[in-house]
């Protein structure tokens, strides 16, 4: 009894809170998949599509995961609240905010690559957390799969990371997360998911339930047409009812009072009204309007306000201006500044690790991000929510220490076959990157090479790599420190072929055009003066007239000749926002892309002004 009252920490069998966490395309979401079929989520009749939890457009498309998602099974007489989180370090202040929510993480680990760059990020702050952690080798069906090794270099990842003893001693599962099988050795998996769900339940402890008065902090936020904004976080402390009047409290000490409207619960996979919660479970609550991520919900009279979640700085920055182009309004529903500036800092809301800033004129927004993926989504949502502006080219966040410049650096990991390791190797070298380790994997030949690089030398460099190794290379990176500046880089050697005049592109133009470079345009094409229409083979840009016709006077039976024209490169959203430099800008409309130079930065030169 004396015991009883020394611990006010308590914990709640009854629930278990994790995260799903992994490097990008090791199985998370597919996984999450299958627990929830096994789970009995579904109705046996029920369609389900894949990777249910990837629910937006955006994500189904690119196959990957960007919002963190939550959902929850029962196994036995345990709920489980499950959170799927993005890979991609881009969406790092996802992940960061999520682990406030659980007390374990399932760290998913393909079963040939191992623990790669993004692994790694997010164990290290799953360790500084405090969290127990099950580490699931997926995918054990690969032909070349070597969960042994993958064991060892995850076991050497967790020392590195300067992991405690108990979470040193982590628990492995080995599964087929498309079959939704597992099991404890990688030689004998059980027929389902079983062995998963019992060591969840057995080595992530429940959630610790503070006594005292009640406390909820705010970690994600969902807006609902209906209902407004819902608050999304873990009740650490007390107990929530519906109606309850309650204190917001923020970190700097302000608070307001406000009441709460309604009151919902995971279960399976939508939101279920509930007249109250108990402390350790994963709510919403509906009713604050201007509920924040990071505030406190307290209680109205002993309410104090829980440390604020921290979020990595951005590195990287585009500016985003209003359309200034002849086409503006064609296709377009958003075009003022008004509308922009509107849509930006609405997205400051949910997007904890973005900021935007206004910028030197009245009609231009800076968005700072954790990498171009991170602000290229932002922009492929608002397109698709018919906006239409322009961007920059993106440009790093440097910082000043004691009169030195100093720049984000990351860790590249390039997996390459040997046959074109060469010029991979020599594109990162003259982009100033370091290599630090180079080894082979797999019996395939291939080649897997890390490398310290400046965060100004990866701008683009996606492209360059596919291109130098035929397609086959896979490209990963991950912010590291700031490091002093490393030096010029350049990064495009050929300039821009730039439309001469409005009108529309003949193909008796093109014919002519195509032997000066790579065309971006078919014919039938309107175009504006100062579009980019291709890449010239040489360094400098180099002003054409696409749009001349065939000159018909004095014409006999002079016979139409057969044009062959080159197919035009079709860049994407991603490929635009590497292939532009300084003087160019990408215009973004719902319906379609176009680059074009800056008209503030003409440069006088060779077809120039």
């Amino acid at each position: 009894c004396l015991a009883e009252k020394k611990s006010p920490l308590l914990r709640r069998n009854d629930v278990r809170n994790i995260a799903i966490v992994a490097h990008v395309d090791h199985g998370k979401t597919t996984l999450v998949d299958a627990m929830l079929k096994q789970a009995k989520v579904f109705r046996d009749n029920q369609f389900v599509q894949e990777r249910i939890m990837d629910s937006n457009d955006l994500e189904r498309e690119r196959g990957i995961t960007i919002l963190s998602k939550n959902t929850s099974i029962t196994y036995k007489d345990t709920k489980i609240n499950i959170i799927d989180t993005p890979g991609h370090s881009d969406f790092g202040g996802e992940v960061e905010r999520i682990l406030n929510m659980v007390e374990g993480v399932l760290l998913v680990v393909d079963s040939v690559e191992g623990p790669m760059p993004q692994t790694r990020f997010v164990l290290k702050k799953a360790l500084e957390f405090g969290l127990a952690v099950v580490v699931v080798v997926n995918k054990v069906d690969r032909p070349s799969a070597r969960p042994d090794f993958v064991i060892n270099s995850t076991f050497e990842l967790f020392i590195e990371l300067n992991a405690n003893d108990e979470q040193c001693d982590f628990q492995v599962i080995y599964a087929i997360g498309i079959h939704g099988k597992a099991g404890l050795s990688h030689d004998k998996l059980a027929d389902d998911l079983g062995p998963l769900f019992e060591t969840i339940v057995r080595c992530i402890p429940g959630p610790r339930i503070e006594e005292g008065a009640l406390q909820m902090l705010v970690t994600n936020i969902e807006y609902d047409e209906h209902k407004g904004r819902i608050g999304i976080g873990r009740l650490h402390a007390g107990a929530l009812q519906r109606g309850l009047d309650v204190k917001i409290c923020t970190p700097d000490d302000a608070c307001r009072y406000g009441r709460i409207g309604e009151l919902f619960v995971y279960e399976k996979f939508s939101r279920v009204p509930v007249g109250s919660v108990e402390a350790g479970d994963i709510c919403a609550v509906c009713g604050i309007s201007d509920i924040q991520i990071g505030e406190t919900i307290a209680d109205k009279a002993l309410g104090t306000p829980l440390p604020a979640i921290k979020v990595e700085e951005p590195t990287v920055k585009m500016s985003f201006s209003i359309n200034t182009s002849p086409f503006v309004g064609r296709e377009g529903k958003y075009v003022t500044s008004r509308n922009l500036r509107d849509r930006l800092y609405r997205e400051l809301e949910r997007n904890l690790a973005m900021k935007v800033e206004d910028g030197e004129t009245s009609d231009t927004f800076i968005v700072s991000g954790r990498g171009t993926l991170h602000i290229t989504i932002l922009i492929e949502n608002m397109r698709r929510e018919g906006f239409e502006f322009m961007v920059g080219p993106p440009k790093v966040i440097s910082k000043k220490v004691d009169d030195k410049l100093y720049e984000p650096f990351e860790i590249a990991t390039v997996e390459v076959p040997e046959e074109h390791m060469g010029p991979v190797v020599e594109l990162l070298g003259k982009r100033r990157g370091q290599m630090f380790n180079m080894e082979n994997v797999g019996s395939e030949g291939t080649t897997v090479v890390n490398y310290k690089i400046p965060t100004r030398g990866l701008l683009g460099l996606r492209n360059a790599i596919l291109t130098a190794s035929r397609g086959t290379a896979i490209l990963n990176t991950i912010f590291d420190s700031y490091g002093p500046w490393a030096g010029d880089i350049n990064t495009r050697d050929q300039g821009s072929l730039v439309a001469f005049e409005d009108g529309t592109s003949t193909s008796y133009a093109l014919a002519s055009s195509q032997d000066r470079g790579k065309m971006f345009i078919a014919p039938g094409v309107d175009v504006y003066k100062g579009q980019i229409v291709g890449i010239h083979q040489r360094p400098g840009d180099l002003s054409l007239n696409v749009c001349k016709k065939k000159a018909a006077t004095n014409v006999r039976s002079n016979k139409e000749q057969t044009v062959i024209l080159d197919t035009p490169l079709d860049y994407s959203l991603d490929d635009c926002i590497e292939y532009i430099q300084e003087d160019e800008l990408v215009e973004v409309t719902p319906s379609s892309i176009r680059m074009c130079k800056n008209p503030k930065m003409a440069k006088k030169g060779r077809g120039g002004n």
